[in-house]
């Protein structure tokens, strides 16, 4: 599956738009990196307890976009983009999106 945030691809043509295609996740924030994170904020630095959880929930909110394209007969998704929505105290949401296409070698 091919992946842009342009809307277009070198060296490939859209032959069909198949639609939105979305991904999502909701994840919690944990006790533990919480009391690290509330260090750090003292001291200064990346909260790599925060950068790890986000770097997960991409990932899973990606594939989770690809699966919806590809039950579309997607070949690539165009356009991706991300978001995050705080959903309550201490978790959030990271949403996925795009648009599924079908694309050809444009030789």
């Amino acid at each position: 599956m091919i992946l842009s945030n342009t809307e277009t691809l070198a060296g490939k043509k859209i032959v069909e738009q198949l639609g939105l295609v979305q991904g999502s996740t909701v994840r919690a924030k944990h006790v533990g990196r919480d009391i690290m994170a509330g260090l750090k904020n003292i001291v200064g630095g990346e909260l790599k307890g925060y950068t790890e959880l986000l770097e997960d929930a991409r990932g899973e909110a990606t594939a989770r976009m690809i699966e919806d394209a590809q039950a579309k007969g997607a070949n690539a998704v165009v356009n991706v983009r991300f978001s995050t929505t705080s959903v309550t105290q201490g978790a959030a949401e990271l949403f996925a999106y795009g648009t599924a296409v079908r694309v050809e070698d444009s030789y």
